[in-house]
């Protein structure tokens, strides 16, 4: 028996056990020990019970319109494997663009309880990207949200999906005109933290909790003297520290310090001061009153007269203070960004009468005014617990589509929704008929797996449906299919048994040698024109490999494959991917050439592609592993891509634009020629699969009936 070889542990191999019964699958990827990874990630695999498997397509850079991806993210490691401007409300009052979510971040999102939902606090369990048809939908305010066809927001009537049939689904609730969205409508977008905005928080946190002082004392000398003290204590050290970095900026220093410790019923009080004359003079000037307030310079005001003496509770926002010049520029502030407000005043024995501001307009407008001045204590912007209700005007004006596909995020969490653009969104409008499944990037996306493990009995209860239409299925066209989990999970293996028992066409990629495994299914398929395997192969270089596919079999080991897949009768074709101009570039004719001579009838490639995420990952590994080249690839990368790292329009993103592209594209037909690639060997182009076989698979358990 061939043993399975570990690596980084006591012993060299699973040598098996003299009661053992279980039969380990031998696998070798190429690599020799010398070249496997000083020290090897720890992967974790969640089971998880997927809702869909079949994922639908409309690119028309993409040869095939189905798709199942057993897996969610990759062991692999190759770094080139992966917009989402919509508003998410997180858990701290702020907001950030759905594309710059990430997993664990704490966000809103609702609940039932009683008679209304209510914002409840939650996590984002995963994040991921898709391509698919975007639509606007329009509401009355002026909302306006990019959405896929699959999404689904929160109505007055539940929840209902954008559109209301999509790649053959039938109707289901869908918005109208007559619909009404739930939450509190766009939105507002934070001031600038500029000088004016910094001058103003100083001046409102200053001026409403500081201790700003100079007075004379005696020394024991008998001399008179001077002392200049500031001080600023709080229980919130949010606001503390954002004080201290601002008059840093201002070149003043201070000192941090306990002021009183917590005790019973009282909370910890943290302080900074400063005890010199320039810089109490320093700081007395910095929040001297405007002559004429900016907006950046009122924002700021409020936030930091809000931290100072504001609060929120019971869906009320109060701040208060006895001073009347502090009051009248609080209310001077909330008019130059129309708020609308009441003043109280309190009258108290024996003391100044205090004034309570109060900001009026429910939830959509205190929400306003924690994003335009946004103030730094996190606990005073906590909207927990409130009714998912609202005076906005979210009625849907239209839903129009945009006449393409984007690239659209989706979230997981643990509410199953979240606050998008300020209304409430369910978090799977990707999920059920998506064609590109990404995980976030870096090492979360090589070392947190997903396994959908009952993919089997959904594929079977799919191509059961009366009316289904076969077409070609692309296995593994986002995540590899045959990556190392698979020895254990064999999820693709029980999706070929099926497509194999209906003879349904599927085509696969992949730059495993695992793919070997599955020979006696794959080849009597192959007879019958129901299948193609492309071997994804970036580079014969074993060095240069090891650094993009760490994980990945070696490009020997994947030769290797292209001859055994030929001589098996299996179709297989090689896929030149990712080509990095001016790294693997120039070894495409000797990648095709050896592809050829494997057995490989067919060849794509595809320029490297650097959406959102993945140019900060790929900028990375650029500078860790090629640093004097770095400047260089990333200049060809824009030039091809009209000056920007990446050029998602349909038609261009897959091989680029410009002389260098032209270029490429040139020299593949050349080398497909003088390779016989592409129906070029045999003066005839490889023939399409066949979709006439299928037949619906028997219910699971059942054997066939005929053959």
């Amino acid at each position: 028996m061939k043993h399975e070889t570990t690596y980084l542990r006591g012993a060299r191999s699973f040598v098996a056990g003299r009661f053992e019964t279980l039969a380990r699958e031998p696998f070798d990827d190429g690599w020799t020990p010398e070249e496997r990874d000083a020290a090897e990630l720890q992967t974790s695999v969640t089971e998880e019970r997927a809702r869909s498997i079949i994922s639908r397509n409309d690119s028309p850079d993409i040869g095939f319109s189905q798709s199942i991806n057993p897996y969610r993210g990759c062991e692999h490691g190759c770094v080139y494997c992966m917009s989402g401007d919509t508003l998410i409300l997180m858990a701290d009052g702020s907001t950030k663009a759905l594309a710059e979510v990430r997993l664990g971040d704490e966000i809103y999102g609702t609940r039932r309880e009683g008679w209304y939902r209510r914002y409840v606090k939650s996590r984002v369990l995963a994040h991921w990207s898709v391509i698919k048809p975007a639509y606007r939908v329009t509401l009355e305010d002026g909302t306006e949200l990019v959405a896929g066809p699959d999404h689904r927001f929160l109505t007055e009537r539940g929840w209902k999906f954008v559109t209301g049939a999509e790649q053959g689904v039938a109707r289901r609730p869908h918005l109208t005109t007559g619909n009404k969205l739930m939450g509190v409508g766009a939105f507002s977008s934070t001031a600038e933290k500029s000088e004016d905005y910094r001058l103003g928080y100083l001046c409102g946190l200053i001026r409403g909790d500081g201790l700003l002082a100079s007075y004379p004392y005696r020394l024991r000398s008998g001399r008179n003297g001077t002392a200049h003290q500031f001080r600023l204590a709080l229980c919130d050290v949010e606001a503390l520290l954002r004080t201290q970095h601002y008059l840093s900026l201002g070149q003043i220093e201070t000192r941090h310090f306990v002021f009183k410790a917590a005790a019973a019923g009282r909370r910890l009080l943290h302080a900074i001061r400063n005890s010199t004359r320039l810089g109490v003079e320093e700081i007395r000037a910095l929040i001297e009153w405007p002559t004429a307030p900016s907006c950046d310079w009122a924002a700021g005001y409020l936030a930091g007269i809000f931290d100072a003496e504001g609060s929120y509770s019971d869906g009320v926002i109060r701040i208060c203070n006895t001073d009347r010049e502090i009051v009248s520029w609080i209310v001077r502030c909330l008019e130059m960004f129309n708020f609308r407000f009441m003043v109280e005043p309190i009258p108290r024995q024996n003391s100044k009468p205090i004034e309570y501001v109060r900001v009026v307009g429910g939830l959509r407008e205190h929400l306003r005014f924690f994003h335009v001045v946004d103030p730094a204590i996190v606990r005073k912007r906590d909207i927990s617990g409130q009714a998912v209700k609202s005076e906005a005007h979210l009625g849907v004006v239209s839903v129009e589509p945009l006449g393409k596909a984007m690239r659209l995020y989706d979230l997981t969490t643990e509410t199953e929704d979240f606050i998008a653009n300020g209304v409430v969104s369910h978090n799977c409008y990707a999920r059920p008929s998506h064609a590109y499944l990404e995980l976030s990037p870096g090492l979360d996306f090589e070392t947190k797996l997903f396994a959908k493990t009952n993919a089997a009995e959904l594929l079977r209860a799919e191509l059961s449906k009366p009316g289904y239409v076969p077409s070609p299925i692309a296995i593994g066209a986002n995540t590899d299919c045959y990556q190392p989990i698979e020895r254990k999970f064999r999820i693709t293996r029980q999706i070929v048994e099926i497509l194999a028992e209906c003879e349904h066409p599927f085509t696969m990629v992949t730059k495993s040698a695992l793919v070997e495994r599955d020979l006696d299914l794959l080849a009597p398929m192959a007879k019958k024109n129901l299948v193609k395997v492309f071997v994804s192969i970036a580079s014969l270089d074993r060095t240069l490999a090891r650094k993009l596919e760490p994980r990945a079999a070696s490009p020997q080991r994947r030769m290797d494959v292209l001859r055994n897949l030929a001589q098996a009768g299996v179709p297989c074709g090689v896929m030149v991917a990712a080509l990095i101009p001016g790294l693997n570039d120039k070894t495409l004719e000797e990648v095709l050439e050896a592809a050829s001579a494997a057995g490989a009838a067919e060849a794509a490639y595809v320029i490297m592609r650097l959406p959102n995420e993945l140019k900060e990952l790929f900028k990375e590994w650029l500078a860790a592993h090629y640093p004097e080249r770095a400047g260089h690839v990333i200049s060809i990368v824009r030039q091809m891509r009209g000056g920007r790292d990446n050029d998602p329009r349909f038609g261009s993103r897959m091989t680029g634009t410009g002389a260098f592209a032209e270029l490429i594209e040139k020299r593949f037909d050349i080398a497909c020629r003088r390779f016989g690639l592409n129906g070029h060997r045999a003066g005839r182009k490889p023939p399409s699969l066949d979709c006439s076989r299928f037949r619906p698979p028997c219910a699971a358990g059942q054997m066939p009936l005929f053959r």
